[in-house]
């Protein structure tokens, strides 16, 4: 299969930028698309066979649910078997935006979208190319993050390109994404709303809407605990890893660069190739040395943005071993956390 990449200029959207597109999707062919998160892999939420291609094209476990992407607020309606209160209110303040919903499914929402599960995961993407995507397309996008199963979340077209060419069709190139980290995932159908995955949207946000809203326990997890079960099926997978072995260091920031860098220079004078992720701070700490910062340690959004890139340009240098510092949790660090944590699979280093 050819994958061919379309370029559009989000600032100066036509209609017919999306006409091929569309046709795919309606079709039940797959597309990639920028949201302002990560690259989604859209096929059509309602047609199974479409959702099972996605499974297939990643390489993805067929338990692990897809995220339908929608145009419309009263989408919701159509898609959920009841619709709370405190749904509507989220919609509100954070939509369109990068937060994701789940609610218990109709009937309509097959199984190969949902993972099996009786409920559905629903996002309103606040990005230009995706919103008319939807919209032009005529139907409800199911889209997980465009990569091979496992791998960081593609951030530009490039990434999506690396992972998936010859097994999509088509590729919309709309340049690098604004947040850089998936949504954060609330799941509204128990009695108390959960966090099940950390994003752009905070706790302390989500707060001030729905104050009783928690985080899940496996979330904020700092050691790989299998008593400790996330909620989601799709927290429970590697997630998010380079090819290299990360570890992470944690502690007094004179002694965690200190430590990477003995722990580095002991890896290369083994013969390894090595790398180092930095912050802005410590960057210039390091000595003969790969490095690569991605951004100031108060600037968690930054980190955000670049974390998933900075992991897959260590992949193409053929890093080997990377070693990391930890970023205070904050904010978005929490999400910034949760997923180095992952991508390290919870080698963190206390020093």
């Amino acid at each position: 299969m050819e994958t061919r990449v379309i370029p559009v200029d989000r600032e100066h959207l036509q209609e017919n930028d999306f006409a091929e597109a569309a046709k795919l999707l309606r079709e039940g062919e797959l597309v990639a698309f920028p949201t302002e998160t990560v690259y989604g892999l859209g096929g059509d939420a309602l047609d199974p066979d479409a959702s099972r291609k996605i499974y297939a094209a990643k390489g993805r476990p067929s338990d692990n649910p897809l995220i339908v992407h929608i145009a419309d607020v009263n989408a919701l309606t159509e898609l959920a078997q009841e619709v709370p209160e405190k749904a509507w209110e989220l919609a509100e303040r954070f939509w369109p935006g990068p937060m994701t919903m789940i609610l218990r499914k109709k009937a309509i929402v097959p199984d190969a979208t949902t993972g099996g599960l009786d409920t559905v995961a629903i996002r309103m993407p606040s990005d230009p190319v995706a919103a008319m995507l939807i919209r032009e397309s005529g139907v409800y996008i199911a889209a997980p993050s465009a990569n091979a199963s496992g791998r960081p979340s593609p951030t530009t077209a490039d990434h999506v390109y690396e992972d998936l060419n010859g097994r999509i069709p088509m590729i919309i190139d709309g340049g690098s994404v604004v947040i850089g980290l998936e949504s954060t995932i609330v799941d509204l159908t128990g009695e108390t709303p959960m966090v099940l995955r950390p994003g752009y949207i905070t706790i302390e946000q989500l707060r001030e809407v729905l104050p009783d809203v928690a985080y899940d326990p496996a979330v904020i997890k700092r050691v790989k605990d299998e008593t400790i079960v996330a909620k989601a099926p799709g927290m429970r997978y590697r997630h998010y890893a380079p090819k290299g072995e990360l570890t992470i260091f944690e502690g007094d920031l004179d002694r965690v660069t200190a430590r990477v860098q003995a722990e580095a220079e002991a890896k290369a004078a083994m013969g390894f190739s090595v790398a180092v992720l930095a912050s802005e701070e410590t960057k210039d700490r390091y000595h003969g040395l790969t490095v690569r910062s991605v951004g100031g340690r108060d600037e968690e959004a930054s980190v955000a943005a670049h974390l998933f890139a900075t992991l897959r340009e260590f992949d193409r240098m053929g890093a080997e071993y990377i070693f990391g510092e930890c970023f205070p949790e904050e904010g978005v660090g929490q999400a910034v956390m949760n997923r180095l944590m992952k991508a390290a699979g919870y080698r963190i280093v206390k020093v």
